[in-house]
């Protein structure tokens, strides 16, 4: 079982987790100014790269909060995480980058 450390309540398997996304896409501050092409590609667009990838999670079962990860997508190996509204405390330049 994979297990996860969520930066409030500790290390706990993976089951008491969901994945949230992508972590770091910042909002447009007025929704309503940006153009269809602009709002889809916030909305669907994602680096999805391969290595290390910054990821949004969310301890459900837990402390309910959200955080962020590093996760490298080759190995599915957690690098570290973090609380949310930190900076990413490793570069996202993994093995093969």
């Amino acid at each position: 079982m994979l297990l996860i450390t969520c930066p409030y309540c500790g290390t706990r398997p993976e089951l008491e987790f969901r994945y949230a996304g992508e972590a770091h896409i910042a909002r447009a501050a007025d929704p309503s100014t940006v153009d269809d092409d602009a709002w889809g590609a916030h909305l669907y667009l994602r680096s999805n790269s391969r290595g290390y990838h910054a990821e949004r999670w969310r301890h459900i079962h837990g402390c309910a909060r959200f955080f962020n990860a590093i996760r490298d997508t080759v190995s599915d190996k957690f690098l570290v995480t973090y609380k949310s509204g930190e900076a990413s405390p490793v570069s996202l330049k993994g093995p093969g980058a």
